[in-house]
C-alpha cells in the first residue's frame, strides 16, 4: 500500500523556505527536501525571513517556533499580513500551549523536536499536493458558487468570505475547512472526516489541529461558540455548519 512518505514529489519545484536558527538542522532539512525536488532556502533569522518571503514568495515556510529575538510566532503573524503560504511549525517545547498558539496565528501544521526529517519532508509533499480549489477538491460540479448562512457569505469560486459585506482573512486550510461544512449544511462531520477533506486522506497528523483551526474561524468570522450562527460544535463527534442558502 501506498503511504505518503512513498509518495513522490510534486512535479514542479515547489518553494520551501526553511527558517532554523539551528544551522546544522537547517541544512539537514534543506538537503532532504532538495533531494526530493524543491526549491529551498535557508535562513536563521526571523527578520530576513519576512524580508524574503516578501521578495521571493514560498510555497511552504518550514518554521522554527524558537528563533532568538523576532521568534516563530511574529514571523508567522508578519507572513500572514501578506502570504497564504503553508506554514509548518517547528518546536523543541511539549506544552500543548506552544502548539497551539503557534497554529493559533496562521500556521497550518506543526511538528514537535526531535521530529523525522523524512517525516517533515512527506508532510510537506502532502500539503502541495492538496489541489487547489474548493474544500481539498470534494466540490461538486453542481455546487453554486456562493452560499450564505445569514450574513456569511462564502463566494467559492474567488476564495472569499465576507461577514455583514465585511471582507474576513482566512488562510487556506481555513478557507477549506469553512468549504467543506459549508458545502453539506447540518452534516456532522468529524475530526478525521474534515482532516481527509481538507488535508487529504494521506495527511498523518493530529486530528485535534481541527479543533484549533475551527477556534481561529470563529475567532476571525466573529462567531461566539455558546451561541453560534455559522459552525456548531456537535458533542462527541465534531462540527457542522448552520443552515445555507
Amino acid at each position: 500500500m501506498t503511504t505518503a512518505l512513498d509518495q513522490p514529489a510534486p512535479s514542479s519545484r515547489a518553494r520551501v523556505l526553511v527558517v532554523e536558527d539551528e544551522q546544522h538542522l537547517g541544512r539537514l532539512i534543506a538537503s532532504y527536501l532538495e533531494r526530493d525536488g524543491y526549491d529551498t532556502h535557508v535562513l536563521t533569522d526571523g527578520l530576513e525571513a519576512i524580508a524574503h518571503a516578501r521578495a521571493n514568495p514560498p510555497d511552504v515556510v518550514v518554521l522554527d517556533l524558537g528563533l532568538p529575538g523576532t521568534d516563530g510566532i511574529e514571523v508567522c503573524r508578519t507572513l500572514r499580513t501578506f502570504s497564504d503560504c503553508y506554514v509548518i511549525m517547528l518546536t523543541a517545547r511539549v506544552e500543548e500551549v506552544d502548539r497551539l498558539i503557534g497554529l493559533s496565528v496562521g500556521a497550518d501544521d506543526y511538528l514537535t523536536k526531535p521530529f523525522s526529517t523524512r517525516e517533515l519532508v512527506a508532510r510537506v509533499g502532502v500539503m502541495l499536493r492538496r489541489p487547489r480549489g474548493f474544500a481539498g477538491g470534494v466540490t461538486s460540479p453542481a455546487a453554486p458558487e456562493q452560499l450564505t448562512v445569514g450574513d456569511l457569505v462564502l463566494d467559492l469560486a474567488a476564495r472569499e468570505v465576507r461577514v455583514a459585506d465585511r471582507v474576513v482573512a482566512l488562510t487556506r486550510t481555513e478557507f477549506d475547512l469553512l468549504a467543506a461544512m459549508a458545502q453539506q449544511p447540518r452534516r456532522a462531520f468529524s475530526r478525521t472526516q474534515l482532516t481527509e477533506l481538507v488535508w487529504g486522506p494521506a495527511w498523518f497528523g493530529d486530528p485535534h489541529l481541527v479543533d484549533v483551526h475551527v477556534g481561529n474561524l470563529r475567532r476571525k468570522l466573529g462567531d461566539d461558540p455558546s451561541t453560534p450562527r455559522f459552525v456548531e460544535t456537535v458533542r462527541g463527534h465534531g462540527y457542522r455548519m448552520g443552515p445555507c442558502t
